[in-house]
Order: C-alpha cells, then sequence, then structure tokens
C-alpha cells in the first residue's frame, strides 16, 4: 500500500454528501479511483489510489450537509493522518463557508490491564 493509498466508507447523508466529503479529500489525495455513485445504498465508497497528489485545494466543492455523515478511512497512518487534517481544515472554514463532515474518529490504543501487585 503506497503512502496516499487510502479508502473512504460514508455511511449517512445521501450521495451528494457522500461526493461532498470525497470533494473536500480531492485536495489532498487528488481524484479517486472510485467515486460514490449508487443512489439507493446506505453505505459508499470512494478508493483515494496514491499515484498522485492533490492539489491541496479540497474545499473548493464544499456546501453543507443534508444530515450527519459517518466517515471511516482506512490507509496507512501517514494517509490516515492527511484525510483527517483535510476534513478538519474544511471544519475551520471562514464563517458563511460551508463546512464538511466531523473528522474521522481514530480510535484510542487499547487499555492495558491493570497487573496484579504483589504483596
Amino acid at each position: 500500500m503506497s503512502d496516499t493509498q487510502l479508502t473512504v466508507t460514508l455511511s449517512g447523508g445521501d450521495v451528494d454528501d457522500a461526493r461532498a466529503v470525497v470533494g473536500a479529500l480531492e485536495g489532498t489525495f487528488g481524484p479517486p479511483q472510485e467515486r460514490p455513485s449508487d443512489t439507493d445504498a446506505t453505505v459508499r465508497m470512494a478508493t483515494f489510489g496514491g499515484e498522485g497528489e492533490g492539489t491541496g485545494d479540497g474545499q473548493a466543492d464544499l456546501r453543507p450537509l443534508s444530515e450527519p455523515v459517518t466517515v471511516t478511512v482506512q490507509g496507512t497512518p501517514e494517509a490516515v493522518r492527511r484525510a483527517s487534517d483535510a476534513l478538519s481544515a474544511g471544519a475551520r472554514a471562514p464563517a458563511g463557508a460551508a463546512r464538511p463532515p466531523a473528522p474521522p474518529r481514530r480510535r484510542p490504543p487499547p487499555e492495558k490491564p491493570d497487573r496484579p501487585q504483589g504483596r
């Protein structure tokens, strides 16, 4: 897997919401190999192949989402960080600008069980 290969799974919202999220990532990753398209699906997917870099202007097509969208990203730690940064940057857009969804949630590391203390 290249450093920029990323798979994005989206649930909630409609196909236009999914396309808006993917559009927010295109500035970082370039155009996806696979775009969300099925209007009747409940889960949509996009794949960024990693062969190119984006233009850095992924906020060009920002629009309000019709409802909350859950975004799950899979890829290398670097690609996931870049996706989170790209989605977070849109959330800090100037007043009046459309805002993309919240960045993907990162799972905290598993907690280590407490060690029994000796007597």
